[in-house]
């Protein structure tokens, strides 16, 4: 670049949502940029190891205790109530010290706003799928008969022609950016072919230096690595675990890691077979490099991990996209999805051998990680926002 440019980042503080877009931050700090991130301090060590400088704002999104919505329109309305009282603070932090390019969070409304009102260019940086043509026929038309919904819209159009934003309409703003880097494998794209790519660009997971939130040594001895993790949020399900540690403890030629997270204590599951470790928190993706198998909650995040790693996944759905992400799993040919209620031992131990000895799903698995790394990521992400700048 010929000059060093101001770009901000506007993120949310669910951590889902900061991982995917730390190392395009990281990288454009290393071109030579000065890059500000907007978020809660309560990411802020997360932030801080990109070099970015943060810019904090108070943040209204259950975090603290995962207390989301279960019903989609409250889950909605909570997002856009945190943008309403951030835009202000975003106003208050940027309005003598503009960024040269806006990037947001699919869910940091208020980052779009900021730039619209300033006149600035804005590209999103989408963690998950995006719309296409004929999206709002096929699942706006339903959500939008939700009880609800009808005041949700009324709330939101007027946040808009309100606040400052150029775009005034609902549907164009929440669900239509002009453009969008989508941080996730093509592959998991719903309908890829009626994906308008003249806004959108698929650059696949942007990785790089997560390991240094801690590396992963295979025990010497031990046998195929298999990964379960549910994730960040829906972790509270001792029972599922309890039935993982019957399938799999004590599998001849096989060496598990189990993630529990926050929510579910060691002590409820019972007796650990020996080969088998426990932890709340694991460095996934340092595992899945050397893993065989995952079962995943199939988040947008696990999903496009195991893609990335090559490795053949059993999803186990809890929330939100997780269904849809586990379908289309499957429809690649490299899942099996297994619904909570149905994850007997059973059922989960034939799953792992029929998956893990088939030769098809080996050749699947390998040709779409390839195909996931030929799509850019980290150093296409940056080099289009460069592209971007004034």
């Amino acid at each position: 670049m010929s000059r060093r440019a101001h770009i901000a980042m506007v993120g949310v503080p669910a951590v889902s949502h900061v991982l995917p877009s730390l190392e395009v931050v990281r990288e454009l700090v290393a071109r030579g940029h000065r890059v500000t991130y907007a978020n809660d301090p309560v990411v802020a060590e997360l932030v801080a190891g990109t070099g970015a400088g943060l810019v904090p704002y108070r943040s209204s999104l259950p975090v603290a205790d995962d207390a989301w919505p279960e019903d989609p329109i409250a889950a909605m309305e909570v997002f856009l109530d945190d943008a309403i009282q951030v835009l202000p603070q975003l106003r208050a932090a940027y309005g003598e010290d503009p960024a040269d390019l806006y990037m947001y969070d699919i869910g940091g409304y208020a980052g779009r706003a900021l730039a619209e009102g300033q006149g600035r260019p804005v590209v999103q940086l989408s963690p998950t799928y995006v719309a296409w043509e004929g999206y709002d026929e096929e699942v706006g038309a339903q959500l939008w008969q939700l009880p609800g919904a009808a005041g949700y819209r009324a709330k939101f159009g007027t946040w808009l022609a309100e606040c400052g934003a150029v775009t005034t309409d609902v549907d164009l703003f929440s669900g239509r950016p002009a453009r969008v880097l989508a941080l996730v494998p093509d592959a998991m794209q719903p309908h890829a072919d009626r994906v308008d790519r003249r806004a959108v660009t698929f650059v696949g997971p942007c990785f790089g230096g997560r390991d240094e939130k801690g590396g992963w040594v295979k025990p010497e001895g031990a046998g195929k690595v298999l990964l379960i993790s549910l994730g960040t949020t829906y972790t509270r399900q001792p029972e599922f675990y309890r039935q993982c540690l019957k399938a799999f403890g004590g599998l001849p030629g096989w060496h598990v890691v189990l993630q529990v997270g926050k929510q579910t204590e060691v002590g409820e599951l019972g007796e650990i077979p020996g080969n088998v470790e426990v932890h709340r928190w694991v460095p996934q993706l340092a595992i899945l490099r050397q893993a065989a198998a995952f079962v995943t909650h199939a988040g947008m995040g696990g999903s496009s991990e195991g893609l990335y790693a090559g490795v053949p996944m059993i999803a186990v759905p809890q929330a939100v996209d997780q269904f849809g992400n586990a379908d289309q799993l499957v429809k690649l040919g490299m899942a099996r999805r297994i619904d909570t209620a149905d994850a007997t031992a059973e059922v989960l131990r034939e799953a792992l051998l029929e998956l893990t000895r088939d030769p098809e799903v080996a050749e699947r698995s390998a040709r779409l990680r390839a195909a996931a790394l030929s799509e850019g990521g980290t150093t296409r992400a940056a080099d289009l926002i460069e592209a971007m700048l004034p």
